[in-house]
């Protein structure tokens, strides 16, 4: 795969993550990760190992940031491809909180997905 044709899937799959995260979209989110995909980070000073779905409950049960007027704020910092593996660092307004994430991706047969997110917020 040429390295455009992977930054442009990679961009794709981040877009369906903020945009799920913006909406409140599980069905979105679960596109952009894998089923097995584990949260780890800072949130209010406590920390959190979770899996998808316990990520994705916890979404769910928060206020919509399209829906509670906050401003659509979410960028691709930067992006590192080795083959098949991706990292992605991403800085995102949500909840009122701005969030830096490093996002692990790696290509399946069936796109690439993200299969671990490490966040912390300001």
């Amino acid at each position: 795969m040429e390295a455009g044709d992977a930054f442009a899937q990679i961009a794709a799959t981040i877009e369906r993550f903020f945009i799920g995260m913006h909406n409140g979209d599980a069905r979105r989110l679960r596109s952009a990760f894998d089923p097995h995909a584990q949260l780890w980070g800072y949130y209010h000073g406590d920390f959190y190992r979770q899996s998808l779905d316990e990520w994705i409950a916890e979404i769910e049960g928060m206020d919509k940031p399209s829906e509670s007027g906050e401003p659509f704020d979410m960028r691709i910092v930067a992006v590192d491809v080795t083959g098949r593996s991706a990292a992605v660092k991403t800085a995102t307004l949500y909840q009122g909180l701005r969030f830096t994430d490093y996002l692990t991706l790696v290509e399946f047969d069936v796109g690439w997905k993200i299969v671990n997110k490490t966040y912390h917020h300001d």
